[in-house]
């Protein structure tokens, strides 16, 4: 579990983790701030892909040939921060459901 959260980067999964945090505390005292912290996780999640994404592709400009096993691999830790962030979403959309008001 650790190695996922090292893979997926330090910054961008303790920033998500503190997200989820403050997703629950904000379900108990801030219920109205569940869904936008949740989309917060989301779009920091999708942010902090596309930088990798940048500058692997200028690196891959500049060396030329370069194998698909070591591109492929760096795509697999590039997934796990919008995967742990699309679960974060998920649990906020969750806990909004279960918050709303009943008809």
């Amino acid at each position: 579990m650790f190695t996922l959260f090292y893979d997926g980067g330090i910054f961008a999964m303790t920033v998500i983790t503190l997200l989820f945090v403050a997703l629950l505390f904000a379900a108990w005292k801030a219920p109205r701030w569940v869904r936008e912290i949740g989309h917060l996780a989301l779009a920091f999640a999708g942010i902090m892909t596309l930088i990798p994404i940048h500058h692997a592709a200028k690196a891959v400009m500049e060396a030329g040939d370069i194998s698909p096993m070591l591109i492929w691999g760096g795509v697999k830790c590039l997934t796990i921060a919008p995967i742990y962030a699309l679960i974060v979403y998920c649990v906020s959309l969750v806990i909004r459901i279960i918050q709303k008001p009943r008809i």
